[in-house]
């Protein structure tokens, strides 16, 4: 239900580093993305580069060998969704095309921006709100 709330937030990357980290934590053993891609419905080329994101991120570990395959890093109650978002992007969430500090405005005219201030109030929020939020919480 979270993700349906956040569709406009988070991209495929986000959904599928969300979805697969959440059938990583509900299992009792490493997932491999050939699981995870059959699980799923998601193409494995894509998995494998999100999971190779997420494992950059040390948001999961990767286990080798025959029964090798991908395990949380850590506890799903201390991993945010913020991180796995950031993780699987490879930046920070947007809701709006524009940049957090008013002096990197993409089309110089912050100065005359009223919407602005308003727009840098939800980014905050949501951030706050995504960081506050664990894996274990949307599962």
């Amino acid at each position: 239900k979270i993700l349906e709330i956040y569709n406009m937030l988070l991209t495929k990357k986000s959904e599928y580093a969300l979805l697969s980290l959440i059938s990583i934590a509900k299992g009792n053993e490493a997932k491999n993305v050939d699981e995870l891609s059959r699980e799923l419905n998601i193409s494995k080329s894509f998995l494998a580069k999100i999971m190779q994101n997420l494992a950059k991120h040390n948001l999961v570990i990767s286990h080798r060998g025959v029964n090798g395959g991908f395990a949380l890093s850590k506890s799903w109650e201390t991993i945010t969704i913020l991180e796995i978002v950031v993780a699987a992007e490879e930046k920070l969430p947007s809701v709006f095309e524009c940049s957090p500090s008013m002096d990197n405005c993409p089309n110089q005219i912050a100065t005359l921006c009223t919407i602005w201030p308003l727009l840098n109030n939800l980014q905050l929020k949501i951030n706050d709100f995504l960081e506050k939020l664990t894996l274990k919480d949307i599962a």
